[in-house]
């Protein structure tokens, strides 16, 4: 028997791996065996099979592509029956659905939902975060081993999809904010100014950008929308210039295109008036 269990070894799965081998007994599987090979010693083993590796621990670690991919390893044959009394923590890749299908599938398991808000490289870090969903008491059993891949876990309730909703809203807050930021570095280098001094900035900011954020959406929250500092049409007269300034630098303008049309939804519902969080109320309408 080893301390834990861990199924995948992409990119994130060999980072877990040697996160967690550092402090515990630890038994690997992979459809591509050759990728354990850097891993192991006499405290890490490779497991001939799924099965093998499920029945070797307390607690199991999936982290393969995404659910679909998961689902198939834990059907084949006894992995199911081997993972009763034992603790499954899934951190695949998907969406609030998956995490429920997941879970009713798995009936029976003490079974978490995770997403590591992490590259590979930081993995362990201490202010790594981890979202987890599911009940406090599995979490509890299996908690020093989650401490050893991400020093900052987040219990988000015991609903299995709150962890990968949290994960989706907050990639999307990231992936929305770096589409800005690289029509920014287009702007910066159609005027000659340099990328690595503007990105230097924005993160010196950044504090100041993410109060605006809690702010809107504390906003939000309270279906706070007057009396606003900056309005939607204020802000749209700066989205105005985004389209403009691409077309005369010659850039593609995909990203100011896209947030003027936001702009001029939220004008033609009356919304200018109306401080920028009033946004959301656009996006409330059926699609």
């Amino acid at each position: 028997m080893t301390d834990v269990s861990l199924i995948g070894l992409g990119p994130m799965g060999l980072a877990l791996a040697r996160a967690l081998q550092s402090k515990f007994t630890l038994t690997v599987w992979n459809r591509t065996a050759e990728r354990a090979e850097p891993l192991l010693n006499p405290g890490t083993v490779l497991a001939p099979t799924a099965l093998a590796a499920v029945q070797a621990s307390p607690v199991v670690l999936v982290c393969v592509a995404d659910y679909t991919a998961s689902r198939a390893i834990l059907a084949a044959p006894g992995v199911m029956d081997a993972l009763r009394g034992k603790v499954l923590v899934q951190l695949s890749t998907g969406t609030p659905q998956d995490a429920r299908d997941d879970w009713a599938a798995l009936s029976g398991v003490a079974y978490l939902d995770g997403a590591l808000l992490a590259t590979p490289g930081q993995i362990g870090r201490p202010d790594t975060p981890l979202f987890i969903s599911g009940e406090a008491r599995a979490l509890a059993a299996c908690r020093p081993l989650l401490d050893a891949i991400a020093g900052n876990i987040q219990h988000m309730g015991e609903p299995i999809g709150n962890a990968a909703a949290w994960d989706l809203a907050t990639l999307s807050c990231m992936f929305g904010a770096m589409s800005g930021f690289f029509h920014g570095v287009r702007i910066c280098e159609a005027e000659g100014l340099p990328v690595d001094g503007f990105s230097q900035m924005i993160g010196a900011i950044s504090p100041v950008l993410g109060e605006m954020l809690q702010d809107e959406g504390e906003a939000i929250h309270a279906g706070r929308y007057g009396e606003p500092e900056s309005s939607m049409a204020t802000c749209a007269g700066s989205g105005r210039l985004f389209v403009k300034q691409a077309r005369e630098a010659q850039l593609d303008a995909s990203f100011p295109d896209f947030l003027m049309g936001q702009f001029e939804r939220a004008l033609r519902a009356g919304l200018g008036n109306e401080r920028l969080a009033a946004m959301v109320k656009v996006l409330r309408q059926p699609a």
